[in-house]
């Protein structure tokens, strides 16, 4: 099959992380995938959550996502007063897989708070907030060591995530607006380095799949991670 913009179909997008892009926050990174592209920020703040027992000793880490009105070919409304589902489901990958390959309790008593604002969608807007924000929570933990707030490093092991799909009877990775909004299948997986998975949504958005595809959309969205984290991770712009 050819895709649209000739790449084959394990091919991923362009993919660039520029690394310390705004002022302020302890971590950032501007993530992008092809012409998807998120600002991610890593906030701290020097207590846990209230919701958490006094005598527990875990940090914890959580996520806010927005898509910026811009950032769609038409207009999108600002979400004030009360996010959407879709808004929520992804604030809740976003975290649930940081906290994934964290050891909490040498974060230490602490909150550690993603942003990840989309200035730019074309597809794989979660998949890329996530290696976003797993970028930029590392630039936070290693500021905190630098300076001597942690002693040791929390982080287990690095993790990515990635967008897969099956489009025309073809499973293919990182698909954009263009293909993600005819494909058959629509897939996101998160792993670790070591290939665990974290997260693996996968859904027929007409007829069902087969049990052989699936496992061909976790190959292949594997093979895609772990270039991510050994490469582009290794490789991103300073």
């Amino acid at each position: 099959m050819q895709r649209a913009d000739g790449r084959k179909n394990d091919e991923l997008r362009t993919v660039k992380f520029i690394k310390n892009y705004t002022k302020h926050a302890l971590g950032s990174v501007l993530a992008q995938f092809g012409d998807t592209k998120v600002i991610v920020t890593a906030s701290v703040d020097e207590q846990k959550p209230k919701w958490m027992e006094k005598d527990d000793p875990r940090g914890w880490i959580s996520a806010e996502y927005s898509l910026l009105p811009s950032s769609t070919n038409t207009r999108c409304q600002r979400e004030r007063s009360k996010v959407s589902g879709r808004t929520q489901e992804i604030q809740r990958l976003i975290g649930r897989s940081l906290r994934a390959c964290v050891d909490l309790t040498k974060l230490g008593e602490r909150t550690i708070t993603i942003d990840a604002d989309v200035i730019q969608a074309d597809g794989s807007t979660r998949c890329t907030s996530i290696c976003g924000a797993f970028m930029a929570l590392t630039i936070a933990i290693e500021k905190l060591m630098a300076k001597g707030v942690l002693t040791e490093n929390p982080i287990i092991e690095p993790i990515a995530a990635v967008s897969a799909g099956i489009l025309n009877g073809e499973v293919i990775v990182d698909l954009d607006y263009s293909e993600d909004s005819v494909a058959q299948v629509d897939s996101n997986i998160v792993m670790t380095k070591s290939g665990k998975i974290i997260e693996f949504q996968t859904t027929a958005e007409g007829e069902p799949y087969q049990r052989c595809e699936l496992l061909e959309i976790l190959d292949l969205a594997s093979q895609s991670i772990d270039k991510i984290i050994n490469f582009h991770y290794n490789n991103s712009c300073c």
